[in-house]
């Protein structure tokens, strides 16, 4: 039997026969009409694994009767980078070197910078894939010079076709049937997360596991359950991945949608990520809740020290309590906008010194300065408020803090100007 992975097997051959990446391949998109035109630009393929980059790449090759050269970031060195450039004007590279780099994220600044003069003049094509997100990873220089293309996950309605066509190649390959339950190719494609390779694999995989009778093999769903459980699982604490969940999370809380909010709180949880989980809903709770509920930022500190009192799995029961309660709280961004506005007058050198009767005179020699010489003590007048400075004379015409249109916000509007009122 081979020992290559099915994947690449059964590497498709045409740009039709590749699943998924439609919104690059389909006849009239901006990929596929780069690719038939003949004339290759320099390109960063941009998406997570097992989702045909490399396989375009390929076809693209093929397509252009150019030899493909290959090298991986994780592996490479220098020297592999210069073997390859030594056949500039060569026989095998008379239309220039068409060179395929994998994961370039791993590439040091400078060994990218090794590449770029041949990039330049021409003499080197670049395709490079990144599972990382290139706008970080890619040495300005060589990002300026190519075109990035984003792949995404396939759909698993797309992969169920790619599965059973592994299963028939796998049938015509080892002479025998096989025959997989209802629901076993499309359980593989839910559960490999849109890994067009991983479906494959765990394909074969199934097919290795079960055993033949009179030369049929059954592929029982329980068997496909077991070899495909929680692989399509994407998560890197480092990646995109992470950062996107994130936004995901938190902006679910802010849009107040409790459905999707718990959705992104069970894939971070799922993940054992529980430290970012409770991190990102505690700054949910202050930023986008904040004073329209302001009860609710101990509310949710209890919450999640319930939830690193329990651990996993039981942290999910009262983190999902507080997800909950933040994404159907009133929201208002009041505080976040206040602090931000003053920050921003601050670094814009907008200091002065603080008013005198506002300085410590708790000390003694601070009469003489004239500190605190002037201060009027707020509870010694009605209501506890009396109108004076407290902003320097820089800023203190500046209105930080609006009221924002929440009903307790605006009950303390109500308040202060009844108080305010009172005093011209």
């Amino acid at each position: 039997m081979p020992s290559s992975p099915l994947a690449d097997r059964m590497r498709p051959q045409t740009l039709d026969d590749v699943v998924g990446q439609k919104h690059l391949l389909a006849p009239g998109s901006a990929l596929r009409s780069i690719i038939d035109s003949g004339e290759l630009p320099n390109m960063i393929f941009y998406g997570p694994p097992g989702i045909g980059k490399t396989t375009v790449a390929s076809i693209i090759a093929k397509s252009a009767d150019r030899k493909l050269h290959r090298l991986n970031g994780t592996t490479a060195s220098t020297k592999d980078i210069k073997l390859i450039l030594d056949e500039i004007g060569s026989i095998t590279a008379r239309n220039g070197i068409l060179l395929y780099l994998d994961e370039i994220q791993y590439f040091t600044k400078k060994q990218q910078q090794t590449l770029l003069e041949y990039i330049e003049n021409g003499d080197v094509t670049l395709i490079a894939s990144t599972t990382e997100n290139p706008y970080f990873y890619v040495y300005g220089a060589i990002l300026s010079r190519s075109t990035v293309f984003e792949f995404r996950p396939v759909l698993p309605e797309d992969v169920v076709a790619a599965v059973r066509r592994a299963f028939d190649f796998l049938s015509a390959e080892r002479k025998e049937t096989i025959q997989p339950e209802e629901g076993v190719c499309e359980y593989i494609a839910q559960a490999c997360g849109g890994d067009v390779r991983k479906s494959l694999n765990a394909a074969e995989l199934c097919v290795l596991s079960s055993p033949a009778k009179e030369g049929v093999r059954t592929i029982t769903l329980e068997r496909a359950q077991e070899l495909a459980q929680r692989s399509g699982l994407r998560y890197d604490r480092d990646g995109d991945e992470h950062y996107d969940i994130l936004s995901a999370f938190q902006k679910s809380m802010r849009g107040s949608d409790p459905d999707a909010a718990v959705y992104y709180l069970a894939r971070l949880l799922e993940a054992g990520d529980l430290v970012s989980a409770c991190r990102r809903l505690m700054v949910t709770a202050c930023e986008d809740v904040g004073l329209a509920y302001p009860q609710i930022i101990p509310i949710v500190k209890a919450a999640v020290d319930a939830a690193n009192m329990l651990g996993l799995p039981e942290a999910r029961i009262p983190l999902a309590d507080a997800v909950i309660l933040v994404a159907t709280s009133p929201k208002s961004n009041t505080a976040i906008c206040a602090i931000d506005a003053a920050a921003e007058d601050i670094r814009a050198g907008k200091v002065s010194d603080i008013p005198d009767d506002l300085r410590d005179s708790h000390y003694s020699g601070a009469q003489k300065l004239g500190h605190g010489r002037g201060y009027l003590y707020p509870h010694a007048y009605p209501n506890g408020w009396v109108r004076q400075q407290y902003l320097p004379d820089a800023v203190k015409n500046a209105r930080y803090y609006t009221f924002g249109s929440n009903k307790i916000e605006q009950a303390a509007k109500a308040y202060w100007d009844s108080i305010k009122k009172t005093q011209k």
